[in-house]
């Protein structure tokens, strides 16, 4: 009998983190896909994720409804152990052969806790890599409950088995995300046009031109100062005058301070030529992202797709500290002369050549592959 495979989707990254595998698993006869989605990924307020999944033609086996509004240090903590206790009930119900948890959110986490505790394998995507913020503890709690890890590189894979995990159950992949990438290099005409396609809020410019991306999230263990750090971005990018496309930040402790900032701005410098989005569908994002001068903000895009896209970014901040970088990367502080300093450099840079730090573009069959193949059990042990 083909192997019941769930997999949970949360968020935006979430989603083009494993899209590529999910086409893989829904293809493959030895595989049968569950998806869960959840989080973030199903309000309105974040973009509805769950429609563009709809749209992309995947059949949705559950919701969860488990984020508290407040986007804060409790909530946060909150909204893990309700995640924990909704899973569990939708893993009772569907009793999958094993279930699929992507990088490294608190969601994630939540999804590990509830598989294990029923004895359900764990697949976990995007272990053994190195960043800031609480997104390092929970990564690396999660390799340590799952059973199955399919990483993006060597230099991940070693971490892992630096934990104590078995070599035997660490695969190198890539990340799926690099398989949408490749689609677009081999087709990056940036063919839609956004404000017709995804509405937003702001400014309608002509996009034909120059312009940046901004995609700045805010970092738990900074949550504070999430205000001030996108009020320095801010400033930073409306120094270059430039077009812009600016989007939300995600669901993290310190999203309301984020959101507060761009609002304020908005009111009080009546910025031109900046228009907001929630989300997109994954290709099409980065499709804008290929077509664009630079990627600007904190998002681990600028790390791994913008790597083998060859597009310059700027990263602020500390949320993305200890990935492996390529040379299309300057990483700045939150300080609005650097942030824009460092933009103009990337401005006269341009392109980069394209470097597959995190893949190849081939990890959906991959995972697939081995998910069919790999033997499956609930238990294991430290190895040295």
């Amino acid at each position: 009998m083909a192997r019941k495979v769930c997999v949970v989707i949360t968020a935006r990254p979430s989603y083009s983190r494993i899209k590529a595998a999910l086409g893989a698993i829904q293809r493959h006869p030895a595989l049968d896909l569950k998806l869960v989605v959840a989080a973030s990924a199903v309000l309105e307020r974040y973009g509805r994720l769950i429609e563009v999944i709809r749209r992309d033609g995947f059949q949705i086996d559950e919701t969860v409804y488990m984020i508290l509004e407040g986007e804060n240090l409790v909530t946060s903590a909150k909204s893990t152990g309700l995640g924990i206790v909704e899973l569990a009930t939708v893993f009772d119900n569907m009793r999958p052969d094993l279930v699929v948890t992507i990088a490294d959110r608190f969601e994630t986490l939540a999804t590990a806790i509830a598989a294990s505790y029923m004895n359900i394998p764990v697949a976990h995507v995007q272990g053994g890599e190195i960043t800031g913020s609480i997104d390092e503890k929970v990564r690396h709690a999660v390799t340590k409950l799952a059973n199955l890890h399919f990483v993006a590189n060597t230099q991940s894979a070693e971490r892992v088995i630096r934990m104590g995990e078995d070599p035997s159950r660490v695969f190198v992949t890539g990340c799926p995300s690099i398989d949408l990438a490749l689609d677009v290099l081999r087709d990056p005409a940036l063919d839609f046009d956004p404000f017709e396609r995804y509405g937003g809020v702001g400014d309608r410019f002509d996009w034909s031109s120059d312009y940046l991306v901004v995609m700045q999230h805010p970092v738990t263990t900074e949550y504070p100062e999430a205000r001030r750090h996108i009020t320095e971005t801010l400033h930073g990018v409306r120094e270059i005058g430039l077009p812009v496309f600016w989007f939300w930040p995600n669901v993290d402790a310190g999203s309301d301070g984020t959101s507060a900032g761009i609002r304020a701005f908005r009111e009080i410098k009546n910025p031109s030529r900046m228009h907001f989005f929630k989300n997109m569908a994954p290709e099409d994002f980065l499709k804008l992202v290929y077509n664009s001068c630079c990627l600007v903000g904190n998002s681990s895009v600028s790390i791994r797709e913008c790597a083998f896209l060859g597009v310059s970014a700027v990263n602020i901040g500390t949320r993305q500290g200890g990935r492996e970088r390529g040379p299309n990367v300057i990483d700045v502080d939150y300080d609005r002369r650097a942030i824009a300093e460092a933009i103009g450099r990337q401005l006269s840079n341009g392109r980069y050549p394209s470097t597959p730090l995190y893949g190849d573009g081939q990890a959906g069959p991959r995972i697939a592959d081995l998910m069919a193949s790999a033997p499956l059990s609930a238990e294991k042990r430290l190895t040295y």
